[in-house]
């Protein structure tokens, strides 16, 4: 199914409602639980569902991240499709013993004999506004250091709910992160249906000549705004959107790092051993003969956590994009 397919405007929310409404409906095997699915969910992304598709399908857990993992690993194992709701990614590292040691290794350790691959565990990500430091991190370098993992973060709703539903049916365990920040910033033209974006590419939002910018989640919005700065001055900037952390499209970042020559990598998260790292790693690897000037980082801050009240300051803005951009358009 394409965009010209018949679709309505659709906020991220409803658009993950509509995925998980779609993955419940074509197969049999998909299961949803967390806590407080069954109502709807702190977003209301589940709303409706339970009374859709009833109780033994849709259903709320105890508050144990670990014990809903947990169920969706045996639950994988079992042969069926757990679609498991972590309430916040800030609360996935009680989690992290059944994600990393069971999810991530299973198929390994037996050696091809089983596999959870039809489990996906979906949480609400990133900074939303005050959420403090409880509420507002970006995790997901924790889960791409977990090799057998696939980790996925969408920029809109029409990404949401194609990458949500390739999620569901990949083979490999998937964490999928919300960025909330864009449950009910915007609208999009969805599909309507089924219709699926393939996990490991990434997209190019804008077309550019002069720097790569790539990022992920709702910074994907802040790059295209500081784009929009940066041609006032002339200059053009490619902005790509990863979509899919793991597995990484080196290819894609590869080409457009070729045609540009500079590189800067933008990310909420903390700067040092954030997954902004990996990129530029692997992006010096593959382009070093191309690149005209050092890779920069535009990140959070190495701090505990989001800060309530400087929130604003500790995200990536416009103004550290564009002030990225300049640094590396002197070299």
């Amino acid at each position: 199914m394409s965009r010209t397919s018949p679709a309505r405007l659709l906020n991220m929310c409803d658009a993950v409602n509509e995925a998980l409404a779609t993955a419940l409906a074509r197969i049999p095997t998909a299961l949803v639980f967390g806590e407080d699915v069954a109502f709807g969910g702190v977003f209301r992304c589940t709303r409706g569902l339970q009374d859709r598709f009833g109780k033994q399908r849709v259903f709320n857990t105890p508050l144990s991240e670990s014990g809903i993992v947990g169920f969706g690993v045996g639950a994988a194992a079992a042969g069926l499709t757990p679609i498991a709701e972590i309430q916040f990614a800030d609360y996935i590292f009680p989690a992290m013993d059944q994600i990393v040691n069971e999810a991530a290794k299973y198929r390994y350790r037996s050696g091809g004999v089983w596999d959870v691959g039809g489990l996906t565990i979906r949480a609400p990500w990133g900074a939303v506004g005050k959420g403090g430091h409880y509420h507002s991190s970006a995790p997901e370098a924790f889960l791409t250091h977990a090799a057998g993992l696939k980790v996925v973060i969408p920029s809109s709703p029409y990404e949401a709910k194609g990458l949500l539903l390739a999620s569901i049916r990949d083979p490999n365990p998937v964490v999928f992160f919300e960025p909330k920040r864009l449950y009910r910033l915007a609208e999009e033209a969805v599909p309507e249906g089924d219709y699926t974006i393939p996990l490991g590419q990434a997209r190019v939002v804008r077309q550019g000549n002069h720097v790569t910018v790539v990022t992920w989640g709702q910074s994907v919005f802040t790059a295209q705004r500081a784009a929009d700065a940066l041609a006032d001055r002339g200059v053009s900037a490619e902005v790509i959107d990863l979509r899919t952390l793991v597995p990484l499209d080196v290819a894609t970042l590869a080409r457009s790092v070729g045609k540009t020559g500079r590189l800067v990598v933008v990310h909420e998260a903390p700067k040092t051993s954030g997954f902004g790292a990996e990129v530029v790693a692997s992006i010096t690897e593959a382009c070093w003969p191309d690149l005209r000037a050092p890779p920069l980082r535009v990140c959070g801050f190495d701090v505990p956590g989001v800060p309530y009240a400087l929130e604003a300051d500790y995200l990536p803005s416009v103004r550290r994009i564009v002030r990225a951009v300049t640094s590396v358009l002197r070299n």
